[in-house]
């Protein structure tokens, strides 16, 4: 288990949230829900407090702390991407019921955390020794919401 683990804040929608994002990804799941013991600003005894999961392999927790406080772009979770179809089926997920798209491959979800949705190959074409390719494949990025990956190889390829 890894020493560091997100821990967020939520305005009773800890256990909803956890269960959204362990549907999303491989090796998730929901290890322990707590509930409070009194009643007090984090909710009335035995509303749900904490929720401890795993979302591909991190433990996380979520807590609902009894009021509601924005997140900011500052901090985002980026999920790395085998294929496009890994990235369509994550971005309309996170995307949807009230998420927010931003440029670039970011978007905000449901609950206002902001997530990077990254194919794999990105980084490869943006480091890899041809910097012209690096450049036009930046570029692309750039112009794009939602990263396309077909898209991202004929750039970083001068097609």
């Amino acid at each position: 288990m890894s020493k560091i683990s997100p821990y967020l804040w939520f305005d009773g929608e800890a256990e909803e949230a956890a269960n959204f994002y362990v549907s999303l990804l491989p090796d998730s799941r929901i290890e322990k829900v707590q509930k409070n013991p009194v009643d007090g600003p984090a909710g009335k005894a035995g509303t749900v407090l904490v929720v401890e999961f795993t979302l591909a392999g991190q433990r996380w927790m979520v807590l609902n702390g009894g009021t509601r406080v924005e997140y900011t772009r500052a901090i985002s979770f980026k999920i790395d991407c085998a294929d496009q179809a890994e990235v369509d089926r994550l971005w309309d997920a996170l995307s949807s019921n009230g998420g927010k798209v931003e440029r670039c491959g970011w978007l905000r979800d449901r609950y206002g955390l902001s997530w990077q949705i990254v194919p794999s190959v990105l980084p490869e074409m943006l480091g890899g020794s041809d910097r012209a390719g690096a450049q036009r494949a930046m570029q692309a990025m750039l112009q794009m919401v939602k990263l396309d990956i077909a898209a991202l190889r004929k750039a970083c390829e001068g097609v």
